[in-house]
């Protein structure tokens, strides 16, 4: 029932916003469903930046709204989930830390690449991705703190760092390194949100110094990928470990054709 109410909360605070500030519906659906997807299976960057850039917002001023919806969501699932008590703060402060960094370093890259030479990368990442995910057998439902392997933190930079200067499949890379760590799925998508508050923030720093920051667009994706998030979180723990195995490879592939079009 409390996660009920407190989803209802966001509901209302959703329209609220919605209504005084006068803000594009569609943007916020947008960001509904792709906050949805993001937080169960990452690849909400496949619906954001190409539904942006279909209704005319340009490229550069798509990331940096995206980063900013995206750290408001994630903000929002860490008071879910600590309010819940399913995340302690001094267990995830070390990753927004070590993530806001990473995400500085991406966006100030990001100004320096290319868009074709990241689409290439992510490429090479994300296949790489999806033969790691195909070949991990160890993922569990069930909770077994003796199994958890060292975890260290150059890889929560790397993959923050990717996600503040790119996005599409940082979430999927999170999750799939906390797997590895022999976190449940639940346990991986939880503190996946934590690395993407931190990214984020960092590189929303870096996007607003340059200008790219449009706020009536960042708010109404913010709104809906506040609402998107706290329904993903709510299905979370209903969805069947069978699915969740599949929703990460066609995510996945999905990263892979996008960006592949994006080359050729």
């Amino acid at each position: 029932m409390k996660k009920i109410l407190l989803v209802s909360f966001f509901v209302l605070l959703s329209l609220m916003g919605h209504y005084y500030a006068k803000i594009s519906l569609t943007l916020v659906c947008i960001g509904i469903i792709a906050a949805f997807i993001g937080t169960l299976a990452g690849g909400g960057g496949l619906i954001t930046l190409p539904a942006m850039m279909l209704v005319g917002i340009p490229i550069q001023t798509s990331i940096a709204t995206n980063k900013f919806s995206t750290g408001i969501s994630a903000l929002s699932s860490i008071f879910y989930l600590l309010y819940h008590k399913e995340l302690h703060l001094k267990a995830i402060l070390k990753y927004i830390a070590i993530a806001g960094i990473g995400g500085v370093g991406g966006a100030l890259l990001a100004v320096s690449l290319s868009e074709k030479t990241m689409n290439f990368t992510a490429c090479i990442l994300l296949i790489f991705a999806l033969i790691v995910t195909l070949k991990n057998k160890a993922w569990t439902n069930t909770v077994n703190h003796t199994e958890h392997t060292t975890s260290s933190l150059w890889q929560p930079f790397f993959i923050a760092m990717y996600d503040g200067g790119f996005g599409p499949g940082s979430s999927t890379f999170s999750i799939l390194y906390y797997l590895r760590c022999q976190h449940t799925y639940i346990k991986a998508v939880q503190l996946t949100r934590a690395l993407l508050f931190g990214s984020c923030t960092g590189a929303f720093i870096v996007f607003y110094q340059t200008g790219f920051i449009q706020w009536h667009y960042a708010i109404a994706m913010a709104l809906g990928s506040i609402l998107g998030s706290q329904l993903g979180l709510l299905v979370l723990p209903h969805i069947p470990i069978k699915i969740a195995k599949l929703l990460l490879p066609v995510m996945i592939s999905l990263l892979i054709i996008q960006m592949l079009w994006k080359i050729i």
